[in-house]
């Protein structure tokens, strides 16, 4: 992954993850309250956490979850997602800022809302060739 396709990827996770904020109830965005400023940082760096972990840990959860991934016709990649949030909720958390998720449903729904988002925004961006 490249410099620029990691900040992309970034900010568009930084914007999937407010989206899902203001819209999710068991999801909420912490910070110190200085302000916008600041809150656009804690949640860039939300958005770094789970840039890195659908980077490197997802791909080897999915692999090592092929069979349910077969079983299922795909969909448990759905329960994959919410699980990536909620450890980017966890791992986020212990700076004292972050991303603070109250149970799998609301990781589930926050997940399907950050996919779509990623998904929309995503089209706007080339392909690397």
């Amino acid at each position: 992954m490249g410099a620029m396709n990691f900040l992309i990827r970034l900010v568009i996770n930084a914007v999937a993850i407010w989206v899902a904020n203001e819209f999710v109830d068991g999801i909420t965005v912490t910070s110190s309250g200085r302000g916008d400023g600041w809150d656009i940082v804690v949640l860039l760096g939300i958005a770094a956490v789970l840039t890195i972990v659908n980077a490197f840990i997802r791909p080897m959860v999915k692999l090592l979850s092929l069979p349910l991934l077969i079983l299922t016709l795909g969909l448990f990649t759905l329960v994959i997602n919410a699980l990536m949030l909620m450890l980017t909720g966890w791992l986020s958390s212990q700076t004292g800022y972050g991303l603070e998720i109250v149970g799998f449903a609301a990781a589930f729904w926050g997940a399907i809302i950050i996919s779509i988002v990623n998904f929309l925004l995503g089209a706007f961006v080339p392909e690397k060739r």
